[in-house]
């Protein structure tokens, strides 16, 4: 392999970054976790394909500003979230669990 390809191989493309337009399912709800950390989780209604229907995504903020912001939403607002996606994982009863969520940066009403 020469240099020129080792060092494309090195580069990595990845990029996790999204932005989201939706809905708001319900109010939004503050969670105090064990660790003493404060998250505002809420669930936003995505159109997926007008002939298929819609997905609901969990949203987490987890910043100061974005849980502020998070916690003003109302049902049925349209906002636009812009973020990224983590797999969290934690303890349960029955050993680990995990789920994907978005996590918020910021949250605009539109």
């Amino acid at each position: 392999m020469n240099k020129v390809q080792e060092m494309e191989d090195a580069v990595d493309y990845s990029w996790n970054e999204l932005l989201l337009r939706g809905r708001v399912s319900a109010p939004a709800i503050e969670k105090e976790l064990p660790s003493g950390d404060k998250v505002v989780e809420f669930r936003l209604i995505v159109t997926r394909d007008r002939a298929v229907g819609v997905d609901t995504l969990d949203v987490g903020a987890w910043s100061a500003k974005a849980r502020r912001s998070a916690l003003s939403l109302k049902s049925d607002e349209w906002i636009e979230v812009s973020g990224s996606v983590h797999r969290r994982f934690w303890r349960s009863l029955n050993g680990p669990a995990s789920r994907w969520q978005v996590e918020a940066i910021g949250i605009t009403r539109i």
